[in-house]
C-alpha cells in the first residue's frame, strides 16, 4: 500500500509559479511511477505529468509541456511539480498518484492505483 501526501498548492496570478510536492511511502520507491493529475470543477480528471522513479524518465501532457517540470528526490521519496507561466486554465485540484506494479510508467489515469487527497491550485487572471 502506497501512501501519498501532497503539499504546495495555493493561489497565484497568471504568469506566476507554484511548486507542488508529493511524499511517497509504503513501497520500494524505485518501483514507482509517480504522476500528477488535475481536475477542474465540472471536468474530468486529466493527466499532467509523470516520472518513473527507477530511471527518471518523464512524461508530460501537451497542455503543460514547456511550462511544468516534474522532478524527484529519491532520498526523500518525494516528487515535485514546478509550475511556471501559470494560466487560469491550470486552476483545479491537483492529485498525486502512484503505481508500483509494472516497473514502468504510463501517463494515463487508469494506470495509477494510489492517490493522494489533492491540493488546490488557483490561478487568477
Amino acid at each position: 500500500q502506497v501512501q501519498l501526501v501532497e503539499s504546495g498548492g495555493g493561489s497565484v496570478q497568471a504568469g506566476g509559479s507554484l511548486r507542488l510536492s508529493c511524499a511517497a511511502s509504503g513501497s520500494t520507491y524505485s518501483r514507482l511511477c509517480m504522476g500528477w493529475f488535475r481536475q477542474a470543477p465540472g471536468k474530468e480528471r486529466e493527466a499532467v505529468a509523470a516520472v518513473y522513479a527507477g530511471d527518471g524518465e518523464t512524461f508530460y501532457a501537451d497542455s503543460v509541456a514547456g511550462r511544468f517540470t516534474i522532478s524527484q528526490d529519491n532520498a526523500k521519496q518525494t516528487v515535485y511539480l514546478q509550475m511556471n507561466s501559470l494560466k487560469p486554465e491550470d486552476t483545479g485540484m491537483y492529485y498525486c498518484a502512484a503505481n508500483d506494479r509494472f516497473w514502468t510508467c504510463v501517463l494515463k489515469l487508469p494506470f495509477f492505483d494510489y492517490w493522494g487527497r489533492g491540493t488546490q491550485v488557483t490561478v487568477s487572471s
